[in-house]
């Protein structure tokens, strides 16, 4: 299936029905009063969260969403039906803003999660109501209230706990298929990845964590060079961004450290918050240097990066280190629930 994580829509709540003016007119009532009922309730548009859909494709090829109109009322105190209510069912993480405004209608990041986008108009009323003791055959009713209409722009964000970065071919998809069950395609050229994978790592029985493995950056990418910008939205739920950099390049033209630069600032640019997240280094491909040039060739790296926060050296296609940098990931965000559950209770 196509994955397709941005989409723009129009809803129409239904109408509510109209209110009836008619009179009672029985054989031995010719006077009768006014019994005319009152229109029905509109359908509603809603939009829940649903774990078992992974993209947005179904609001791709249908734009249009629209609840049902209520009914009319009718004579003999009949009130009109209310229409049904429309109900998308959208993937979790799904952010939901109205076009006109750029308002933020919708964050549904729960599975279950319902949200109203466009309420039905109210049904008008009947002539029953406009009864007094002045005004003994009213022909006075009212028409049912417009439904609501919005365009809306639905955006999915993946719910990852650790996200990939790094340049195309820095091994980000051989690293995922090493620590989870998730199978990404891999291929030695660049831009195999397409669209996000996501992977569950599993550390025992009780503890695991979700990684998002996204497009590779290039230079360029917030201007929107290359596919990685586009993808960049669904690192910003994550807690930790590992930087993954291709430590032996086959080109000897490369320069890693140039190249590592290249996504910090390119993440900087798309957005200052991504850039403030937790990140770790992670050097990969070690197992295509020699045994005595490996620490030399690390240490190098990181001085000329200029790199003081955590590192790790890995390689994702023997799984060496793998375990290692696994491990830490789920201490690190352990020990950040544990901090934003205290913070919750205070």
């Amino acid at each position: 299936m196509k994955f397709i994580d941005e989409a723009t829509i129009k809803v129409f709540a239904g109408d509510g029905g109209n209110g009836a003016a008619t009179f009672r007119r029985e054989k031995y009532e010719p006077e009768g009063g006014p019994n005319g009922g009152d229109g029905g309730r509109g359908g509603s548009v809603y939009a829940i969260a649903d774990r078992n859909i992974n993209t947005l494709v179904d609001y791709r090829y249908t734009r249009s969403f629209r609840a049902e109109r209520g009914e009319n009322g009718r004579g003999s105190d009949c009130y009109g039906k209310g229409g049904e209510d429309t109900v998308l069912r959208v993937p979790v993480g799904t952010v939901i803003t109205d076009k006109a405004t750029g308002r933020t209608v919708a964050d549904l990041a729960e599975h279950d999660q319902k949200v109203l986008l466009a309420k039905g108009g109210i049904g008008g009323l009947g002539n029953i109501h406009f009864k007094s003791s002045t005004n003994r055959a009213p022909k006075q009713c009212t028409p049912g209230e417009p439904g609501e209409q919005f365009e809306l722009y639905m955006e999915l964000k993946v719910l990852a706990d650790v996200g990939l970065l790094g340049m195309p071919n820095a091994g980000k998809s051989t690293f995922i298929r090493s620590v989870s069950a998730a199978k990404p395609k891999v291929a030695d050229y660049p831009f195999t990845t397409l669209h996000p994978n996501l992977g569950v790592v599993r550390v025992d029985t009780n503890r695991s964590f979700v990684i998002a493995d996204i497009p590779g950056l290039i230079e360029g990418a917030a201007e929107g060079a290359g596919l990685g910008h586009q993808f960049l939205r669904h690192l910003a739920r994550t807690r930790l961004l590992l930087h993954i950099v291709d430590i032996a390049p086959f080109d000897e033209g490369v320069d890693p450290v140039q190249e590592a630069h290249a996504i910090v600032e390119e993440l900087r640019k798309y957005d200052e918050g991504l850039y403030n997240k937790p990140r770790w280094l992670v050097l990969n491909k070690l197992d295509m240097l020699p045994d005595d040039e490996r620490d030399a060739r690390r240490d190098a790296f990181i001085k000329a990066f200029g790199w003081e926060g955590r590192s790790f050296g890995i390689s994702a296609i023997s799984g060496e280190g793998c375990q290692a940098l696994v491990y830490a990931i789920m201490e690190h965000l352990d020990a950040n629930k544990y901090q934003e559950d205290e913070v919750a209770t205070r």
